[in-house]
């Protein structure tokens, strides 16, 4: 499945690891970087979502989504993303998403505005009253993330897991190295916590960094097991 990602706001927050892994099915253990656990939240503009050589669909294809996720490993010490919530504003997509990938997509009324170098970003789900606002800037090109680097734990993922049923998936996701930007945050609205059960953050985002596009191909959700060390470096760069 290819997907193009544009405008991403990498927002995140730090938590103690134990918490953390309270939310976590049996078979992922929380990924830490210098002893802490992350959970992000992440607004982007998704375009040109469409299977392998085919053509993509303008009513289908291009939505807007926001997520909230966390760092994990699996039992083989395998890197990845486990979701939260993915909320977007195109219901086919939405049904799509979840029936193939397994992933907790949520249907929610959305909108984005680029003026003057500003991105603008509102975000509702259907069913809740919170409305969800980030407004951001970004600046400064600072390129790929230095390996080793908060940088590279939080944004370079190469794999992300689900669940159906008591049933652990993992599907392999490639990408070139985001190219990062500092980024200037006016309004960075964590109520995304409290509408996926966890306590809302007392202070603003411990980190934040922006990336203006990368293109994602996503593999097919396939249950846990250990994979040949040929096949993965095939079908994925290294993971940290």
């Amino acid at each position: 499945m290819f997907q193009r990602w544009l405008h991403l706001l990498f927002l995140h927050w730090s938590f103690a690891p134990e918490l953390v892994q309270m939310t976590l099915p049996q078979g992922l253990q929380v990924d830490t970087f210098r002893g802490q656990a992350w959970i992000g939240i992440v607004p982007f503009f998704m375009r040109g979502v469409r299977p392998g050589g085919i053509f993509s669909v303008p009513g289908i294809s291009n939505f807007l989504e926001l997520n909230l996720r966390t760092y994990v490993r699996d039992e083989y010490g395998r890197a990845g993303i486990w979701f939260y919530s993915l909320d977007a504003n195109q219901p086919l997509a939405v049904c799509i998403a979840r029936a193939i990938f397994a992933l907790p997509y949520q249907f929610a009324k959305m909108r984005a505005r680029i003026s003057a170098g500003e991105i603008d970003y509102r975000s509702q789900r259907f069913g809740s009253r919170n409305s969800l606002h980030y407004r951001y800037r970004p600046s400064e090109k600072l390129g790929e993330a230095p390996f080793g680097s908060l940088e590279f734990f939080l944004v370079e993922r190469y794999r992300l897991f689900a669940r159906r049923g008591n049933k652990l998936l993992n599907g392999r996701v490639h990408h070139s190295p985001y190219q990062l930007r500092k980024v200037t945050v006016l309004e960075a609205d964590p109520e995304l916590f409290a509408m996926d059960g966890f306590k809302t953050p007392a202070g603003p985002p411990v980190h934040a960094i922006y990336s203006e596009r990368v293109d994602v191909s996503i593999y097919s959700m396939e249950p846990l097991e250990r994979e040949t060390r040929v096949a993965s470096m095939i079908l994925r760069p290294a993971e940290p």
